[in-house]
């Protein structure tokens, strides 16, 4: 035999892509990640009660080891914490949340009325500069129809909402359900996923403080600071007796949470109606009020209620918030960021691999 033929007939080596061990770890890789991405797909209706039960876990995380330290029975700590973050959750934003729906239709039906009695063609009239514009909006728009069918429809939203729907309490259930499993076996769960990741025990940690720091810092930051900003703008609206302060108010602080956008663009437009109904005294009080007080209640909490937590620029949070909420939904505005945290994170931990590889080569 020469050596050609022994060439031919010799096993194949390790290293070979068609040995049996490549063979047989390519088709594991393959069905692995076949079994995890059906397991997304099982998983992908729960995201949003996932991702709240992760934050409200994290915020009531340090409240779970201090009664737990107590209370050496970790399923009825578990369900302290769940009864109280239903008690400070769930109950404040149902009670808002029917307020905002009730203001919102009497707020539309407060335009509809003035477009009908005619007091929009009257500030149209008193100034004539604007009366083109407005024209041509009436002739282009139904306003009356439009607000007609908004009322009618918040009216009737509102109503349902009162009694509530079967998948709205199917979502707040599952929350509360999952958030007392994260909190009793937390520890396990954070055990398990380190088993699992490639990463070292140090550098998982960096990654699980990361996760937990942008999370308080969007809930504590970000939450907290536009609640104060829709606060005190809703006060003034009512103060001054502009319509449907309550509305308008969580509209601010809605807009607060997204970057580049804020409050100014409901008090603004508020004080130009101010401006043109003839009141400019309180059309400058709002002008300063959401100018020099709510404007700088971002400035002045912001910093101290998220601090260094938060490393990211303005353009990338707002990317990661916004684009989060056209991917994800409300949950969106914690799953941004945090996926951008855990990028950042993984390229840091990446880029000082690479740079102790070659320290690494120079003192062989």
């Amino acid at each position: 035999m020469n050596k050609l033929d022994a060439k031919e007939n010799a096993a194949p080596v390790e290293n070979d892509w068609g040995s049996r061990s490549h063979v047989h770890t390519l088709l594991l890789m393959a069905v692995t990640v076949a079994g995890i991405y059906f397991c997304f797909q099982l998983a992908a209706p729960f995201i949003p009660a996932f991702t709240w039960a992760l934050v409200l876990t994290v915020l009531f995380a340090p409240l779970n080891r201090r009664l737990e330290k107590k209370i050496k029975r970790p399923n009825l700590t578990a369900a302290i914490c769940v009864l109280s973050a239903a008690l400070i959750v769930v109950v404040p934003s149902a009670f808002v949340a029917q307020r905002i729906l009730g203001e919102a239709a009497n707020g539309a039906e407060t335009i509809k009325t003035m477009i009908q009695s005619g007091e929009w063609q009257r500030i149209l009239d008193d100034h004539p500069r604007l009366a083109p514009a407005g024209n041509w909006i009436e002739q282009q728009i139904d306003l009356p129809g439009i607000f007609n069918n908004a009322a009618t429809w918040l009216t009737s939203t509102a109503a349902s909402f009162v009694h509530g729907s079967v998948l709205q309490l199917i979502g707040v259930v599952l929350v509360f359900y999952m958030l007392f499993y994260f909190l009793r076996d937390r520890n396990a769960m954070l055990e398990s996923v380190r088993s699992l990741s490639p990463l070292s025990a140090a550098d998982m940690k960096r990654m699980f403080d990361a996760i937990s720091d942008t999370v308080r810092a969007t809930v504590y930051g970000t939450f907290a600071v536009s609640i104060i900003q829709g606060t005190l703008g809703g006060l003034m609206f009512w103060w001054l007796g502009l319509p449907s302060p309550v509305l308008w108010g969580v509209v601010m602080a809605l807009l607060a949470v997204v970057p580049v956008l804020g409050a100014f663009i409901i008090w603004i437009p508020a004080a130009i109606y101010l401006l043109l109904d003839g009141s400019e005294g309180k059309a400058l009080l709002l002008t300063i009020w959401g100018a020099v007080v709510v404007g700088g209640i971002d400035n002045l909490l912001y910093p101290m209620l998220v601090g260094s937590r938060l490393k990211m620029h303005t353009i990338i949070a707002f990317v990661s918030i916004v684009g989060g909420l056209i991917v994800f939904g409300p949950s969106g505005l914690i799953l941004g960021p945090v996926m951008f945290t855990v990028t950042r994170i993984l390229l840091e931990i990446w880029s000082s691999q690479n740079k102790s590889e070659p320290a690494e080569d120079k003192t062989k």
